[in-house]
């Protein structure tokens, strides 16, 4: 699972709205107002969750595991 934060194609300094729980194929899950929420949402629902390092990073070190 990934929590990413929203709008996804947001610039650099512009508000984050919420934070969402997606799969692999960006299949929305759930939206919470924090990705600490998102995080807690997806432990309990037995999925490992995963956040980004740097948004527009095209690199397999993109995500780290939380």
């Amino acid at each position: 699972m990934f929590v990413e934060p929203r709008p996804k194609g947001r610039k650099e300094g512009e508000p984050i709205e919420d934070f969402v729980v997606e799969t692999k194929a960006d299949q929305p899950l759930a939206t919470f107002p924090t990705q600490e929420a998102a995080i807690k949402w997806a432990r309990e629902h037995n999925h490992t969750p995963h956040v980004v390092r740097t948004r527009h990073q095209a690199k397999p070190d993109h995500w780290r595991e939380v």
